[in-house]
């Protein structure tokens, strides 16, 4: 009975947060889901600050250690900011009116560095947290010599497994999302072309190249971002509070530039659909 109303009340709840998350969706206030992720993770933000500084003068040493940690917490952000934002732009020569006008000047192919966001961090975690999972429904020696192996309390094994799973997941994530062979053909019959690389076979190799380097990047990024909270606990002896996790800093960062960039977006359209009205009231009286 008791299995079925926990059931029953996580179904009800994940049905009301749906909706709320369509509702902005309409409001065109960025990804609804995304943003009430990130209202949880801002929520408590305070209350793991205040415990945070409240730990440090109760050790002493706050006047030495918070500037550290908060300075690392900057730092971490700024770095966020500036690797999501990165992209690799890649000219493109068409063969079609656009090269008569100032288009094909500005005209270029973008790859993000990250561009599988946050993905590969929750899955490496995902599957680190799975032997510790199991511990609680069997006692097997080796089920638990693995969970032991790979605790993220100081496991031997869980900063190199850790960051291996993150590469291998950003680099699959990365090509599930951009498949380079049907870019190639999707240039091709735009009329595209790469400056230098010749269409099709040569062009697919050329954005395999470019995809690999980008996801060797951005696994590098997401590694050390992954690690940052940890090295911070071992230099400050501060647990981190909520928002520096690795994962969390990341959504915070990506759902703030998103939404900030649909706004700007709106507001854009929002001025180009008051002239069309002008222009089309002002041609009815004419």
């Amino acid at each position: 009975m008791w299995l079925f109303e926990q059931s029953c009340a996580l179904t009800a709840g994940a049905m009301i947060l749906m909706y709320i998350g369509e509702l902005l969706n309409e409001i065109k206030l960025g990804n609804g889901t995304s943003l009430l992720i990130f209202s949880n993770i801002v929520s408590a933000l305070p209350s793991s600050i205040g415990q945070t500084v409240t730990l440090a003068q109760q050790k002493g040493d706050a006047e030495s250690v918070l500037p550290v940690f908060f300075g690392a917490f900057a730092l971490t952000t700024l770095g966020i900011v500036y690797v999501q934002e990165a992209e690799r732009k890649i000219p493109m020569n068409y063969s079609t009116r656009f090269n008569a006008g100032g288009l094909a000047k500005s005209s270029y192919l973008p790859f993000k560095v990250n561009s599988a966001g946050v993905m590969p961090i929750i899955f490496a975690s995902s599957l680190l947290a799975l032997p510790a999972t199991l511990t609680r429904f069997t006692d097997n020696s080796a089920v638990v010599g693995v969970a032991r192996f790979l605790s993220p309390g100081g496991g031997a094994g869980y900063v190199p497994v850790n960051v291996a799973l993150i590469c291998f997941f950003n680099y699959f994530y990365t090509f599930l999302q951009l498949e380079p062979k049907d870019v190639a053909e999707q240039l091709k019959r735009q009329g595209a072309s790469i400056p230098g690389v010749r269409p099709g076979a040569a062009t697919r190799d050329y954005i395999t190249r470019v995809l690999e380097r980008l996801s060797l990047l951005g696994s590098v990024f997401l590694g050390l971002l992954a690690l940052t909270p940890g090295a911070v606990e071992q230099v400050t002896g501060l647990q981190t509070f909520r928002g520096f996790a690795g994962t969390s800093l990341l959504i915070l960062v990506g759902v703030a530039t998103d939404s900030a960039r649909k706004v700007r977006s709106e507001l854009v359209m929002e001025s180009y659909d008051t002239k069309l009205d002008e222009f089309y009231s002002n041609s009815k009286k004419k």
